[in-house]
C-alpha cells in the first residue's frame, strides 16, 4: 500500500486567508503597501506584546535590518549560537561582520550562558568587544533568557532576538520576540504560521521601527522624485501575502495547541521504543514552547540505529524527517569563525532527528510514524 507523503512541517491554511487575499485583489492593493500589510503588523504586535512591527519579505531580511539598526558593520563581531539554521548567521556576514559562535546547553539546546561569558571575556582580552548578541529560541523552546540577558546587560551588549521558530512561545507569560532590543519572526512555508514567504521585525523603539521601514523600502529620501542618500533594500512584504498572514494569525492559539498535542502524543507513544528519547522532553518552569518541531535523540549505547538510517527508513514509508541543524562552526562556510565550546551541539547533531509535526496531522498519521520508527528500531536492536 502506497501512502500519501507525510511532510515535516507543511503549510496549514484555514478558512479566512482567501477573504483577505480576494479583498486585496478587488481593491487593487497588490503592492508592498496596503491595509492587509498594516493589519498584519497590528496583529503581530498584539501576538508579540510589542508596540511596533515592520512586516518584511523574510525572517532573514528582518535579521539583516536588525543588525544594521544595532550598528553592526564591517569588522565587527556578533555573538551567535552555533546550533541554528544558517539564516541566523548569514546576515552577520551581509554586514561585513564576523559571527562568534557559542555552544548550546543541554537543557533547552539554546545558547549556553557559561560559554557566552567565556566568549565575551576572551574577545575582550583580544581587544575586540562584540557588537551585539544574537540569541535564538531553537525549535520554539525558550532559551535561558534570565541568564543570557543578565550577561548581555553586564557587558552592555544590545540583543537581537531570533524568534523565527518561536511565534506563540513565551517566558513567564511574556511572548518571545519582545525580550531584546529587536525581535524577529519568520513566516516561511514551514513555520507554525505562514505567509508563503515573509518575516517581521518587532521592537519597543519607534525610531528603530521607522528606520527599519525606511531601509526596507530602498531608503527613499523625502523628495518629490527618487532621491537616495543611503543604501536601502527591497525588503517589504506584499499586501497579498500579508493577507494570508492576517488569516493565519487568527489561528495562532489553535496551531500552538495542536503542535503541543502532537509533541505530547509522540512523547507518550514513543516512550517504549529502544534507544529513542523525545527531547527536550520538559520545559523549564516559566517556559511555554510552541513545540514547532518534535525532535528525538538516539542513544548509541542502546541501539545501532542512527539518525540517517532512521531517516532513510522513514523515507521508504514516504515519511519526511530531517536531521537536527548541523552546527554552523562545522559548516565549510564558517570554518574560520571563532567557536567557544562545541561538544554539546555537535553531539545533538550526531544523535538527533526531527519528526513530522504539521498541525494537519491526524492520529492515524502519528501512528504511521510510530510504526515506521518501531520497525527500524526493533531491527537495530535485534
Amino acid at each position: 500500500m502506497r501512502y500519501d507523503r507525510l511532510y515535516l512541517s507543511p503549510p496549514h491554511l484555514g478558512r479566512h486567508e482567501l477573504n483577505y487575499v480576494n479583498k486585496a485583489i478587488e481593491d487593487n492593493w497588490v503592492a508592498p503597501a496596503g491595509p492587509n500589510l498594516t493589519g498584519f503588523e497590528t496583529d503581530i504586535c498584539a501576538a508579540a506584546g510589542v508596540p511596533y512591527c515592520v512586516a518584511l519579505s523574510s525572517g532573514t531580511a528582518a535579521l539583516h535590518l536588525g543588525l544594521l539598526l544595532l550598528g553592526v558593520g564591517p569588522g565587527d563581531e556578533v555573538l551567535c549560537p552555533s546550533f541554528t539554521f544558517v539564516a541566523t548567521a548569514n546576515p552577520i556576514v551581509y554586514c561585513g561582520a564576523t559571527p562568534v559562535f557559542v555552544d548550546s546547553e543541554a537543557e533547552t539546546w539554546n545558547m549556553c550562558p557559561v560559554r557566552l561569558r567565556e566568549a565575551i571575556t576572551d574577545r575582550l582580552a583580544r581587544g575586540k568587544k562584540p557588537k551585539a548578541l544574537l540569541l535564538v529560541h531553537l525549535y520554539g523552546m525558550p532559551a535561558l533568557l534570565p541568564e543570557l540577558l543578565a550577561v548581555a546587560q553586564e557587558f552592555d551588549l544590545p540583543v537581537l532576538e531570533d524568534a523565527a521558530e518561536a511565534l506563540g512561545s513565551a517566558w513567564q507569560l511574556q511572548p518571545l520576540g519582545g525580550f531584546g532590543h529587536i525581535g524577529v519572526f519568520s513566516f516561511n512555508g514551514n513555520k507554525i504560521l505562514t505567509t508563503s514567504g515573509g518575516g517581521a521585525l518587532v521592537t519597543y523603539d519607534r525610531a528603530l521601527a521607522e528606520r527599519a521601514r525606511f531601509l526596507a523600502t530602498q531608503a527613499k529620501d523625502e523628495a518629490p522624485y527618487y532621491q537616495h542618500s543611503q543604501l536601502g533594500y527591497n525588503y517589504r512584504l506584499s499586501n497579498i501575502l500579508a493577507g494570508i498572514g492576517r488569516g493565519q494569525m487568527e489561528l495562532l492559539d489553535d496551531r500552538v495547541k495542536r503542535r503541543r498535542q502532537i509533541f505530547n502524543w509522540y512523547r507518550e507513544h514513543l516512550a517504549g521504543l529502544p534507544g529513542l528519547t523525545v527531547a527536550p522532553a520538559t520545559e523549564r518552569p516559566g517556559s511555554h514552547s510552541n513545540r514547532w518541531l518534535t525532535t528525538i535523540l538516539l542513544n548509541p549505547a542502546e541501539t545501532t540505529a542512527t539518525p540517517e538510517s532512521l531517516r532513510q527508513h522513514l523515507e521508504t514509508h514516504n515519511i519526511e524527517s530531517r536531521p537536527l541543524w548541523k552546527p554552523l562552526h562545522l559548516q565549510p562556510l564558517f570554518a574560520d569563525a571563532p567557536m567557544y565550546g562545541g561538544e554539546v551541539c555537535a553531539d545533538l547533531f550526531e544523535r538527533g532527528l526531527c519528526l513530522p509535526s504539521g498541525t494537519a496531522m491526524t492520529d492515524e498519521d502519528l501512528r504511521r510514524v510510530r510504526a515506521a520508527l518501531a520497525e527500524h528500531l526493533q531491527q537495530a536492536t535485534a
